[in-house]
């Protein structure tokens, strides 16, 4: 068994045996015709695992604090899904220059406080990100939670994410592709 697989068959456990906040219950799993739409709406592909995650575990309804959001549509705790948080968090971002949201960045759990938990879809390694936009401005609202999906599952999974009590007043890198990532190409 190869250790992506490991990892999947931890979080399925864990998935049927937790429950996060506003979730009655473990949704069922997507299938790969909602994988290929969700990729058509936001214009990339998801990476293997997180594809994995909701192909084979569940759509939304694990993981850490208020969970993962569904891929594509409202989950029963009335967080919005992953593509419509994505697609309007763009939207938004073109609307108000200063707070621009990055390419690729798909938004995967809420935290509360308008704070998500974010992969970037387009870094070989899917890093999770941490968007916390209680920050004076958007240079200052990135950090880096995880340098892989794989790590922070793996946090997830042995109770030692930052989010956990023992792990009080930890410090996190800022993210510092964020203005890499959101800077406007040139005129031609």
């Amino acid at each position: 068994m190869t250790e992506i697989e490991q990892l999947l068959t931890r979080v399925a456990d864990k998935a049927r045996a937790t429950r996060p906040w506003g979730w009655p219950s473990l949704p069922q799993p997507v299938d790969a015709a909602t994988v290929a739409r969700a990729e058509a709406a936001l214009g990339f592909r998801l990476p293997p695992l997180l594809a994995a995650l909701y192909l084979r575990i569940g759509d939304g309804g694990f993981g850490p604090e208020y969970g993962l959001l569904p891929l594509l549509d409202s989950a029963p705790a009335d967080e919005p899904a992953a593509v419509e948080q994505y697609l309007a968090n763009r939207a938004e971002g073109r609307e108000d220059p200063d707070w621009p949201w990055p390419e690729g960045v798909l938004p995967i759990s809420h935290w509360g406080c308008a704070m998500y938990a974010c992969v970037d879809c387009l870094h070989p390694e899917a890093p999770v990100l941490l968007f916390e936009p209680n920050a004076d401005e958007a240079d200052h609202a990135w950090y880096l939670d995880a340098p892989s999906l794989t790590a922070w599952l793996g946090d997830w999974l042995d109770g030692t994410g930052w989010y956990e009590e023992t792990n009080d007043g930890v410090d996190m890198e800022p993210w510092l592709d964020f203005r890499i990532r959101t800077a406007t190409p040139p005129a031609a």
